[in-house]
């Protein structure tokens, strides 16, 4: 993160910010943009989860990708913590486990930007009742 050595620098960072804030806000169709879940529970915190979700929003926005980032709750998945659930535009989202910056940054260059799966992708876990 870079510091803020000037009143233009602050101007700077202040509009960055809402930006981002006004498409988060105001955004008329959120499945238009790549939309990221943190897991920001006791277990994802103490985990990590801050510093990845702190991660995300900075390279994000550096590498010009639209996304939303936010915060929730237990996912369920607190084995795997830090968990992030990434929904591409019109994809069904997939749920990544123990991501840390270097896991990050390797989802948005591989699976964000690409599309291409990367390791440790957590497997929904349903049944089925045939009749």
């Amino acid at each position: 993160m870079t510091k803020i050595k000037s009143l233009a620098d602050l101007r700077k960072k202040k509009e960055e910010f809402e930006q981002k804030l006004k498409l988060r806000e105001t955004s008329i169709n959120p499945e238009n943009y790549v939309q990221i879940k943190v897991g920001m529970a006791t277990s994802g915190i103490a985990s990590g989860a801050k510093e990845v979700m702190d991660y995300l929003i900075e390279e994000l926005g550096k590498r010009g990708i639209d996304a939303v980032v936010t915060q929730t709750g237990d996912m369920g998945y607190c084995f795997a913590e830090p968990t992030i659930e990434v929904k591409r535009p019109n994809e069904d989202p997939i749920v990544f486990g123990y991501v840390d910056t270097k896991k990050a940054d390797e989802i948005i260059e591989k699976y964000i930007k690409n599309g291409e799966l990367v390791e440790g992708i957590i497997p929904v876990n349903y049944e089925t009742i045939d009749e």
